[in-house]
């Protein structure tokens, strides 16, 4: 099996984009509006249950993703809940970024952003210090590192809580190691997020998004009321037992395709699969 490396995937996420000098870095600071012309079937309508093809996973991950139920949303633990820092970018993007300086030497401490969903606010520290131990809590947006390379911005996230790969079940583990690198291109923005993940993955899975410079924009505080939607029993979650899922093949059916590539895995991200 095709492993893609740390080091080998960092090297594919830079030849994606025009090479850059290692002269000064660039300042991200700004409003960016996102664009959606990048997997936007994914990204705005949402994807189909059951649509697995393309993702790395492995067994551990499809049997987790397979009993997964969109009814779980109703609960009113999940209705709130912001999406981490290695998702959010997916959905309703709209970023601000701003530098944190320190008064006396003027010093980049850290770079923060700001998304319109859930309102989550990220700190990338850039002053050098290390990652906490294992045993630190882990949250929403993780505790994220940051280093210029040139005009390469390099971000480290650890301490994830769990999250997802894709809005259909597919879960990511909260042992997960992600890698971001943005590049700026004048006015635009893009972002490769390189995710290895020992418990769901068998590769690493990458992807990518994009955003454009919109001084106009205005990010709006992000209210989040938590209703009972549906009334069930105490404690009851959703879910499908093993083998059980019914939607299974609703997906395979509708545009015919091959069970085996539906359920996804590594090789299902190669062009040769299509044989």
């Amino acid at each position: 099996m095709r492993k893609l490396t740390g080091v080998a995937a960092l090297l594919f996420a830079a030849a994606l984009l025009p090479g850059t000098s290692a002269q000064a870095q660039f300042d991200l600071s700004g409003e960016w509006s996102p664009r959606y012309h990048e997997d936007q079937p994914e990204r705005i309508p949402g994807p189909d249950l059951v649509e697995f093809h393309g993702i790395p996973i492995n067994e551990a991950g499809r049997l987790r993703g397979l009993s997964w139920s969109p009814s779980l949303l109703t609960l009113p633990e999940h209705q709130c809940k912001p999406h981490p820092s290695d998702y959010a970018h997916r959905g309703p993007g709209q970023m601000r970024i701003w530098n944190e300086y320190d008064s006396a030497s003027q010093q980049l401490v850290a770079i923060h952003t700001r998304l319109r969903w859930q309102a989550p606010e990220r700190t990338i520290w850039m002053d050098g210090r290390p990652h906490p131990p294992e045993y630190a809590p882990h949250t929403w947006q993780g505790f994220s590192t940051g280093k210029w390379d040139g005009q390469r911005l390099t971000v480290t996230t650890t301490h994830l809580k769990q999250g997802w790969y894709r809005r259909n079940g597919l879960a990511r583990s909260d042992e997960a190691h992600v890698t971001e690198q943005f590049f700026r291109h004048e006015n635009y923005l893009t972002q490769i997020v390189i995710i290895d993940d020992p418990v769901y993955l068998d590769e690493p899975f990458i992807r990518s998004n994009n955003w454009v410079l919109d001084p106009r924009q205005q990010i709006t505080p992000y209210l989040c009321d938590i209703v009972v939607e549906v009334e069930r029993p105490q404690g009851t979650v959703p879910h499908y037992l093993p083998g059980q899922n019914p939607y299974l093949e609703e997906y395979a059916t509708k545009y015919g395709l091959p069970m085996e590539g539906v359920l996804g895995g590594a090789h299902t991200m190669y062009p040769d699969f299509i044989e």
